[in-house]
């Protein structure tokens, strides 16, 4: 088989809904690695949009699946419980910041995860209105799509979102936004649109993923979280991307001193399989009456197996640490290639969630044009890299955090190269 002979398959079998940042095939995979149909290998540095933190393959997750499919696939945990789904549940209300007592939910997808906080939070409080960010990024469903703070593509052409979503902006140094002013549109909203008294959750992620990298202050943060306590809000963490190890911690929030309310969580829980989950304050999670939350495939016995291996990789393989290492090494190699580069205007991240946003030199508009040139360039000689940000000119690193030296320093030797060749193109 050839990758555009099964292009031309897809084409006329898919959607083209469903979006595609690649023609390339892929026939198997290992850690950092994977390979296409045709046999060509490609380094991984979008790890399946930090979704496999752990490495494709990883053994021990693979052992966890393949030991749990010799006993079942499903029950329906709301028929016929099992007790590793338990177990999962309390490793995360230990291991999910916060000093207080918590309990767990279990989905599928992240978008389900974010649709439940809001659930539950609405509620807990008897009020309706939620308050996300530009550029932030919650799912493809309705409700994900209205707490998204980005209209094409996910909005544009579905028509009217949910009622008592607002946005306000969210702080991007490169573009003169600071905690001031998002918490100054939250003050506004508060005078001319909400009363504040009806707000049930604000929801934000530590680093926004698909709005381009952008860590938030430690001092938004706080903001938020103060203002929660003063109004009695829901505040709400979307660590969908952010979690398990990527920023350097097990979640990004205990970066910042304080905690949410709920957590959201997925890809990089189980390892590559679908699951998704909710933790927070015991009494909120416990405000839906029975049935009310879950769902037939919610808590998969092979996601929830695959999960409780993650944790066990992540802790001994102390891969917190080794986050914090590589992030610090691609940092540093892409400060060298900004010495040549003056397209690099930021280079950002905590632990291994960095990126680098291209502008051009001479007018200092964001340069989308180019960055695509460096995610073609880099795609030709074998790195996959992933592209991002409201301007679509951000470059977003998510290599397994498994990857080994060698295939890490190829993989920068190919980024370097492929600037270049993006300049000189």
């Amino acid at each position: 088989m050839l990758n555009a002979e099964v292009a031309l398959r897809r084409e006329d079998a898919i959607s083209r809904g469903v979006g595609m940042m690649t023609q390339i095939y892929a026939d198997r995979a290992l850690n950092a690695e994977v390979w296409d149909i045709e046999g060509n290998r490609y380094i991984d540095f979008a790890a399946g949009i930090a979704v496999v933190n752990t490495g494709h393959c990883h053994p021990r997750v693979m052992a966890a699946v393949t030991e749990q499919l010799g006993r079942f696939t499903h029950t329906c945990h709301q028929v016929m419980p099992y007790e590793n789904y338990i177990r999962l549940a309390e490793r995360l209300n230990e291991k999910v910041p916060g000093d207080f007592k918590k309990k767990t939910i279990f989905v599928t997808t992240g978008a389900e995860a974010c649709e439940n906080a809001v659930k539950i939070a609405r509620i807990a409080t008897g009020r309706n209105a939620v308050i996300a960010f530009g550029g932030g990024f919650h799912g493809r469903t309705f409700m994900g799509m209205s707490l998204t703070g980005k209209v094409e593509p996910y909005k544009k052409g579905f028509g009217a979102m949910m009622p008592d979503v607002f946005h306000v902006p969210f702080p991007m140094e490169p573009h003169g936004i600071s905690t001031k002013d998002a918490m100054a549109g939250i003050e506004k909203l508060f005078k001319s649109d909400l009363d504040p008294a009806r707000v049930a959750a604000i929801i934000f992620e530590p680093v926004q993923g698909e709005g381009g990298f952008y860590p938030a202050p430690a001092d938004l943060v706080k903001a938020i979280r103060a203002l929660c306590d003063k109004h009695g809000i829901v505040m709400i963490a979307d660590e969908v991307q952010t979690g398990f190890a990527r920023t350097g911690h097990l979640f990004a929030m205990e970066a910042y001193g304080v905690s949410a309310d709920l957590t959201t969580m997925a890809k990089g829980l189980a390892g590559g399989l679908p699951l998704a989950a909710v933790t927070g304050k015991a009494e909120l999670m416990d405000a839906a009456n029975p049935g009310g939350l879950g769902g037939t495939y919610a808590g998969n016995p092979l996601g929830i197996a695959a999960a409780n291996a993650v944790l066990d990789v992540i802790e001994d393989e102390d891969l917190c640490a080794r986050a914090n290492e590589l992030g610090s090494r691609l940092k540093q190699r892409l400060e060298s290639i900004r010495a040549t580069a003056p397209e690099i205007i930021d280079i950002r991240g905590p632990g291994f969630m960095v990126a680098v946003e291209f502008a051009n030199p001479g007018t200092k508009e964001p340069d989308a044009g180019f960055t695509a040139r460096v995610r073609a360039e880099a795609q030709k000689r074998g790195l996959i890299l992933l592209t991002c940000g409201v301007y679509a000119n951000v470059v977003r690193f998510l290599a397994p955090i498994t990857i080994p030296d060698a295939h890490f320093t190829e993989g920068l030797d190919i980024l370097e190269a492929s600037v270049a060749a993006a300049r000189n193109g």
